[in-house]
């Protein structure tokens, strides 16, 4: 019998029925994609977007699969989907997920034409378009201020600057993914770096064309990932700008595309692309950039790409990194705001990791490092201490507390706070504990390609040294055992047949965490410091010589994040002669 094409389309959408579902009943994350062809037709004055392509897709299961999902942003439309020359059958559905700025996915469901094998892969030609406008959606529906959410969630396309940030900003490319929602804890981050993993080496190439120009008008500069690209089409009285852009790995990087009309400063270590009226600042940063660069190079080598800076037309816009490229405001806000936002940035295009906790938390420990380098060692304490606040709180509350410890581990997380802040003073800690030279060989020998377990980071730091740090790692990566709580236990002071004076101090730790902390000793003209490892709920016991009379025991001089400060201090008492002393 003969059906007519709407009788068959009816009958296409009664099978897809149980489809149009939650994505979780239909294994959004069945098919990864990896390897994308587009070509980008952007026309600003119009803010519209329209992409014409073939993508691939994998079957990561262990199972054939016939049904796909693929996702654009909400304010995208699909047009067509094939698999070589036939069309594909697709129904389309909204999809509410915070992955995209919108808070919502314009979803293709479809049926390949045949089950796709395990690990086996299908070719599809795709067309979508649409208009992707400055939208904070998905921020101002939880009750962030309009404006924040607006410096936070700043893509969009317009004529005098285009910004295009991929996956977790904007799905402006085809993903395939569960739901993301930002009121649910870090379901957005744990999203997202699930779909980046399963992205790990594939690829992307595409052309960017812009809408025709007078011949007589300056093409503005397209940037892919912060690279510039080079190319035009001319055509009579007009001029198209049109680039080739490429990425190889989608898991080092977030595919960004921006175009605006940028002056441009190369110096050996950045290149800047700043707005007309940000030019001071812009050559700023690049001096900064370059004063930094060997304290970067001496801690992690050789840079794997040149770091690439891209200014931001509003001031109070939040900045972002994706890989080696940063874009941030060009504003003078100083030269330590400066050099930390050019040390994180170094970091990135030097040292790759996909554990968050290595590479988030080494490009933060290179800030302090740089604090340190300018100002000594209390400013990079005073920079920690303003991150610890926030992790203190986080360790302390009621709803972190009754969560499993191994979740919270430093190798698991999804929090922010503990995979940069945390991490930061973790590699500050194991700085302190073997040394500069110990920590910088461990460093040199991670490839991230090899980093298949947790162990691994940890495994190359111990095969420096003779020292046990295996309580250290279990203590503060493999687990989450809180903070610990030092405080002097006892000290018993003695006067030497010298004049000299031999203190012995025993600090018991309440906090489950263990750590190896300063113990500074005031003395009158003075003061004297030495390490001492004092395991979680334990206690250690250090003799420390001073020249004169103690007078006050400072146990950890801020180095050591702690939940409770408040008893770190002990007073001595005055005498000349031998007598305990304890609170």
């Amino acid at each position: 019998m003969k059906y007519s094409p709407f009788v068959k389309a009816l009958c296409f959408l009664c099978v897809l029925c149980g489809s149009a579902l939650p994505c979780a009943a239909l294994d959004c994350e069945a098919f990864s994609i990896p390897h994308y062809d587009l070509h980008l037709q952007i026309d600003p004055e119009q803010h519209r977007l329209g992409v014409r392509g073939q993508i691939t897709l994998r079957n990561d299961t262990s199972d054939p699969q016939k049904i796909a999902v693929l996702q654009i942003s909400s304010s995208l439309a699909w047009r067509f989907i094939k698999a070589g020359d036939a069309a594909v059958q697709f129904v389309t559905q909204p999809y509410a997920s915070d992955i995209d700025h919108t808070g919502a996915l314009s979803e293709a469901i479809l049926t390949l034409p045949e089950a796709v094998a395990p690990h086996k892969t299908v070719d599809l030609k795709i067309a979508y378009e649409g208009v992707i406008l400055l939208d904070a959606t998905r921020l101002t529906r939880i009750g962030t201020p309009l404006q924040n959410a607006e410096n936070t969630d700043w893509d969009q396309i317009a004529t005098n600057f285009t910004g295009l940030r991929g996956a977790g900003h904007v799905a402006w490319y085809p993903i395939a993914t569960e739901v993301a929602n930002l009121s649910e804890d870090n379901s957005l981050f744990e999203v997202v770096m699930r779909w980046n993993a399963r992205e790990a080496g594939a690829t992307m190439q595409f052309t960017v064309e812009s809408t025709p120009l007078p011949a007589d008008s300056a093409p503005p500069t397209i940037l892919c990932n912060g690279k510039k690209t080079s190319g035009t089409t001319r055509d009579g009285s007009s001029t198209s700008p049109q680039v080739q852009c490429s990425e190889a790995d989608l898991a080092r990087s977030v595919p960004t595309l921006v175009i605006a009309h940028y002056g441009l400063i190369d110096r050996p270590g950045v290149t800047v692309y700043n707005l007309a009226s940000h030019a001071l600042a812009a050559e700023r940063y690049a001096e900064v950039t370059a004063q930094v660069a060997p304290l970067i190079r001496d801690w992690f080598g050789a840079p794997r790409e040149k770091a690439q800076t891209a200014d931001l037309p509003n001031p109070e816009d939040d900045p972002f990194e994706s890989g080696a490229l940063l874009l941030t405001p060009m504003t003078d806000a100083g030269s330590n705001s400066s050099g930390l936002a050019a040390a994180h940035q170094l970091t990135h295009a030097t040292f790759f990791s996909s554990r968050p906790w290595v590479q988030e938390g080494l490009a933060h420990f290179s800030q302090a490092l740089y604090l340190e380098q300018g100002s000594g060692r209390k400013a990079a304490i005073d920079y920690m201490q303003m991150h610890r606040s926030a992790l203190g709180k986080l360790e302390q509350s009621t709803a972190f507390g009754s969560g499993d410890e191994s979740r919270r581990s430093l190798v698991n997380t999804t929090d922010e706070e503990l995979y940069r802040s945390k991490a930061m003073c973790v590699w500050w800690m194991l700085r302190d504990m073997v040394g500069d030279s110990v920590l910088k060989k461990g460093i040199a020998a991670y490839r991230p390609e090899q980093d298949k377990e947790p162990s691994y980071m940890p495994r190359l730091i111990a095969g420096q040294t003779p020292r046990d740090l295996e309580w250290f790692f279990d203590d503060w990566i493999y687990r989450d055992r809180g903070l610990p709580d030092f405080k002097v236990e006892s000290a018993y002071s003695r006067k030497t047949i010298s004049n000299a004076f031999l203190l012995t101090i025993t600090v018991d730790n309440l906090g489950s965490a263990g750590a190896e902390v300063p113990i500074v000793v005031k003395f009158a003209g003075g003061e004297v410091s030495k390490r001492l490892e004092v395991r979680g709920k334990g206690k250690g016991t250090i003799r420390i010589d001073t020249p004169g009379s103690p007078q006050e025991i400072t146990v950890n001089d801020g180095s050591v994040p702690e939940s409770d400060t408040g008893n770190n201090q002990f007073k001595i008492e005055s005498s000349d002669q031998s007598h305990p002393l304890g609170n």
